[in-house]
Protein backbone atom coordinates (compact mmCIF):
# COMPACT_ATOMS: atom_id res chain seq x y z
CA UNK A 1 0.00 0.00 0.00
CA UNK A 2 1.32 3.31 -0.86
CA UNK A 3 1.36 6.34 0.82
CA UNK A 4 -1.09 8.19 -1.14
CA UNK A 5 -3.65 5.27 -0.85
CA UNK A 6 -3.38 4.98 2.93
CA UNK A 7 -3.93 8.89 2.89
CA UNK A 8 -6.82 8.87 0.24
CA UNK A 9 -8.52 5.95 3.14
CA UNK A 10 -7.81 8.46 5.88
CA UNK A 11 -9.36 11.36 3.98
CA UNK A 12 -12.41 9.26 2.74
CA UNK A 13 -13.01 8.90 7.04
CA UNK A 14 -12.25 12.39 7.45
CA UNK A 15 -8.82 11.57 9.65
CA UNK A 16 -11.50 10.51 12.63
CA UNK A 17 -10.38 7.99 15.27
CA UNK A 18 -13.89 7.26 16.04
CA UNK A 19 -13.59 5.92 11.99
CA UNK A 20 -11.01 3.44 13.14
CA UNK A 21 -12.66 0.38 12.44
CA UNK A 22 -14.06 1.48 8.95
CA UNK A 23 -10.07 2.48 8.30
CA UNK A 24 -8.97 -1.07 9.18
CA UNK A 25 -11.58 -3.09 7.31
CA UNK A 26 -10.89 -0.63 4.07
CA UNK A 27 -6.83 -1.34 4.30
CA UNK A 28 -7.86 -5.15 4.98
CA UNK A 29 -9.68 -4.87 1.64
CA UNK A 30 -6.93 -3.83 -0.26
CA UNK A 31 -4.22 -5.39 1.23
CA UNK A 32 -6.12 -8.47 2.43
CA UNK A 33 -4.78 -8.19 5.93
CA UNK A 34 -3.00 -5.46 8.47
CA UNK A 35 0.81 -5.11 7.61
CA UNK A 36 2.46 -3.71 10.72
CA UNK A 37 4.10 -0.97 8.90
CA UNK A 38 0.53 0.64 7.69
CA UNK A 39 -0.83 0.22 11.72
CA UNK A 40 2.03 2.43 12.61
CA UNK A 41 1.00 5.01 10.36
CA UNK A 42 -2.68 5.12 11.52
CA UNK A 43 -1.51 5.42 14.24
CA UNK A 44 0.64 8.25 14.26
CA UNK A 45 -1.56 10.01 11.57
CA UNK A 46 -4.91 9.42 13.87
CA UNK A 47 -2.45 9.76 17.22
CA UNK A 48 -4.54 6.57 18.33
CA UNK A 49 -2.20 4.54 20.15
CA UNK A 50 -0.67 1.48 18.59
CA UNK A 51 -1.62 -0.88 21.32
CA UNK A 52 -5.47 0.25 21.13
CA UNK A 53 -5.16 -0.05 16.87
CA UNK A 54 -4.02 -3.94 17.86
CA UNK A 55 -6.61 -4.76 20.42
CA UNK A 56 -9.16 -3.90 17.03
CA UNK A 57 -7.60 -5.83 14.92
CA UNK A 58 -6.95 -9.11 16.88
CA UNK A 59 -10.54 -8.39 18.60
CA UNK A 60 -12.37 -9.01 15.14
CA UNK A 61 -11.76 -12.35 13.53
CA UNK A 62 -12.40 -10.55 10.01
CA UNK A 63 -9.40 -8.85 10.60
CA UNK A 64 -5.58 -10.30 9.53
CA UNK A 65 -2.31 -9.57 10.96
CA UNK A 66 -0.87 -11.57 8.26
CA UNK A 67 -0.91 -11.52 4.91
CA UNK A 68 -4.05 -13.75 3.36
CA UNK A 69 -4.18 -15.71 -0.23
CA UNK A 70 -7.08 -13.96 -2.52
CA UNK A 71 -9.36 -16.71 -1.69
CA UNK A 72 -10.49 -17.74 1.78
CA UNK A 73 -11.78 -21.10 2.05
CA UNK A 74 -13.84 -21.47 6.00
CA UNK A 75 -14.26 -24.55 7.22
CA UNK A 76 -17.23 -25.45 10.33
CA UNK A 77 -16.66 -27.30 12.47
CA UNK A 78 -19.15 -26.83 14.70
CA UNK A 79 -21.02 -29.58 16.48
CA UNK A 80 -23.34 -30.83 13.70
CA UNK A 81 -20.61 -30.32 10.82
CA UNK A 82 -18.64 -32.67 12.86
CA UNK A 83 -21.28 -35.27 13.51
CA UNK A 84 -21.47 -34.69 9.64
CA UNK A 85 -17.38 -35.12 8.48
CA UNK A 86 -16.30 -31.88 8.95
CA UNK A 87 -13.42 -33.76 9.97
CA UNK A 88 -12.86 -35.78 6.75
CA UNK A 89 -13.59 -32.56 4.85
CA UNK A 90 -10.85 -30.57 6.59
CA UNK A 91 -8.44 -33.22 6.02
CA UNK A 92 -9.40 -33.13 2.23
CA UNK A 93 -8.70 -29.47 1.90
CA UNK A 94 -5.42 -29.55 4.09
CA UNK A 95 -4.50 -32.05 1.63
CA UNK A 96 -5.35 -30.78 -1.63
CA UNK A 97 -3.79 -27.25 -0.43
CA UNK A 98 -1.02 -28.20 1.09
CA UNK A 99 -1.35 -26.22 4.15
CA UNK A 100 -3.19 -25.95 7.70
CA UNK A 101 -5.79 -24.52 9.13
CA UNK A 102 -4.04 -20.41 9.55
CA UNK A 103 -2.13 -20.88 7.13
CA UNK A 104 -1.84 -19.65 3.46
CA UNK A 105 -0.46 -21.25 0.48
CA UNK A 106 2.48 -20.37 -1.05
CA UNK A 107 1.37 -18.58 -3.78
CA UNK A 108 -0.54 -16.48 -1.55
CA UNK A 109 -3.92 -17.84 -3.39
CA UNK A 110 -5.73 -19.55 -0.38
CA UNK A 111 -5.97 -19.39 3.39
CA UNK A 112 -7.58 -22.25 4.91
CA UNK A 113 -9.47 -21.37 8.39
CA UNK A 114 -12.18 -22.78 10.66
CA UNK A 115 -14.62 -21.78 12.14
CA UNK A 116 -16.44 -23.11 15.83
CA UNK A 117 -19.94 -22.49 14.20
CA UNK A 118 -21.67 -20.93 11.08
CA UNK A 119 -25.37 -21.00 12.53
CA UNK A 120 -26.02 -23.01 9.02
CA UNK A 121 -26.14 -26.64 10.96
CA UNK A 122 -28.97 -27.86 8.78
CA UNK A 123 -26.09 -27.05 5.63
CA UNK A 124 -23.90 -29.39 7.50
CA UNK A 125 -20.85 -29.98 6.77
CA UNK A 126 -20.22 -26.71 5.14
CA UNK A 127 -17.74 -24.70 3.35
CA UNK A 128 -17.35 -21.01 2.81
CA UNK A 129 -15.14 -19.84 -0.28
CA UNK A 130 -15.03 -16.20 -0.17
CA UNK A 131 -18.39 -16.01 1.22
CA UNK A 132 -20.61 -18.38 -0.68
CA UNK A 133 -21.99 -20.76 1.50
CA UNK A 134 -21.62 -24.85 0.12
CA UNK A 135 -23.28 -27.05 2.01
CA UNK A 136 -23.48 -30.81 2.23
CA UNK A 137 -20.10 -31.21 1.59
CA UNK A 138 -18.69 -34.79 0.47
CA UNK A 139 -15.01 -35.36 -0.06
CA UNK A 140 -15.76 -35.51 -3.59
CA UNK A 141 -17.96 -32.38 -4.15
CA UNK A 142 -14.93 -30.67 -1.60
CA UNK A 143 -12.46 -31.67 -4.66
CA UNK A 144 -14.44 -30.42 -7.11
CA UNK A 145 -15.06 -27.30 -5.61
CA UNK A 146 -11.49 -26.44 -4.74
CA UNK A 147 -10.71 -27.51 -8.66
CA UNK A 148 -12.87 -25.10 -9.69
CA UNK A 149 -11.83 -22.76 -7.62
CA UNK A 150 -8.39 -23.23 -8.74
CA UNK A 151 -9.06 -22.80 -12.30
CA UNK A 152 -11.70 -19.90 -11.58
CA UNK A 153 -8.77 -17.84 -10.05
CA UNK A 154 -6.32 -18.93 -12.86
CA UNK A 155 -8.33 -16.60 -15.13
CA UNK A 156 -8.43 -13.77 -12.34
Amino acid sequence: MTSAQLEKILKKHDHQKASLLAILQDIQALENYLPRKILEEVSQQLQVPLAQIYYLATFYRAFSLTPRGRHLVTVCTGTACHVKGAASILNTMERELAVKPGETTSDKKYTLETVNCLGSCALAPLVVVDGHYHGRMLGTKVLSLLRGEKDASKKS
